[in-house]
């Protein structure tokens, strides 16, 4: 009977929508991410062998340059923080249904997963870290597709795109694209040893090129700002690490020039199509030589023009 203290209807939509706002996004994703970040960082300048010496210690064909990964995530974290600037400031009723339906609890339950698996990095737990991205993955996939269908990206709303959609996708990017397949590399044994550079190169190529062709794919559908971004910057940061095998380095640098060339042609395209469109004026049909002008009290039948007094 606590409902009978309070003159507020808390099973109106409305009321209900604005109080799962503020009582569960609000208070839970500065939470996490909060606890995402200081675990992350305890884990990589605290303890010893960090995150960053783990993945040296543990190469793979695919394993990424520690420095440009880092600057990657602390990407993620500033768009985050926007993103809970934004929960506290949000007015539109298109946002709030966007971070309450669209977003909900999957970004508060990667930020958790997320420091769950630097813990478990640190500890060179291979099979929890991979499960717990692989746990990841889905969740976020769960979430990019529901915001993509059902929450779509427009310029009408520019902070909705930077602080919501942003960093929901570079996140899965990241996951996806490189930190899951990668621990699953090692979890398999499949690593690289100092005296032999191209062990496993295959398997790299295949996870680059299939990872690679799809972002190229939704890119180019799309017109993905984005993925194209996250893409890129997944690709840099293989390249640029040391010792890759050849078909793994090869396949990085090209999709690196690929994915924003893809971008800048398809955003080329579809305003080339839209300029061709809007250029056509529709002209009234020629009358043919020699034909009667209809009159006012006349009407047309099988070609010929009839009085309405016939």
């Amino acid at each position: 009977m606590a409902d009978d203290y309070f003159p507020i209807d808390f099973s109106h939509p409305a009321v209900r929508e604005y109080m799962s706002l503020i009582r569960r996004l609000q208070v839970l994703t500065p939470l996490s991410l909060l606890a995402n970040i200081v675990t992350v960082a305890v884990c990589s300048f605290v303890v010893h062998p960090s995150l960053g010496d783990i993945t040296r210690w543990h190469p793979a064909s695919i394993s990424p340059s520690v420095p440009v990964v880092a600057f990657y995530i602390l990407a993620i974290y500033v768009l985050q923080v926007g993103y809970c600037l934004l929960l506290v400031i949000v007015t539109k009723t298109e946002t709030k249904k966007t971070v309450v339906k669209g977003v909900g609890h999957a970004l508060v339950f990667s930020n958790w997963i997320m420091a769950a698996w630097a813990i478990s990095w640190t500890l060179q737990w291979w099979i929890p870290s991979t499960a717990l991205l692989g746990i990841q993955a889905l969740a976020l996939l769960y979430a990019n597709m529901v915001l993509i269908i059902y929450h779509e990206p427009t310029f009408a709303r520019p902070l909705d795109i930077v602080f919501i959609h942003a960093p929901m996708r570079l996140l899965f990017i990241l996951t996806v694209g490189l930190l899951f397949p990668y621990s699953l590399l090692i979890t398999l044994g499949h690593g690289q040893s100092p005296a032999h550079h191209d062990n496993y190169q295959w398997e790299g190529f295949a996870v680059m090129i299939s990872v690679n062709l799809v972002g190229l794919f939704i890119i180019a559908a799309r017109r993905d700002i984005v993925w194209a971004a996250g893409a890129t910057w997944v690709d840099v940061a293989v390249w640029s690490s040391e010792h890759k095998p050849a078909p793994v380095f090869v396949t990085a640098v090209i999709f690196t020039v690929f994915h924003p060339l893809t971008l800048l042609m398809a955003t080329v395209w579809v305003t080339c199509l839209k300029s061709r469109s809007q250029g056509r004026i529709r002209l009234p049909p020629d009358e043919e030589p020699g034909r009667p002008h209809a009159q006012a009290g006349g009407r047309a039948h099988n070609g010929e023009i009839q009085s309405d007094w016939s």
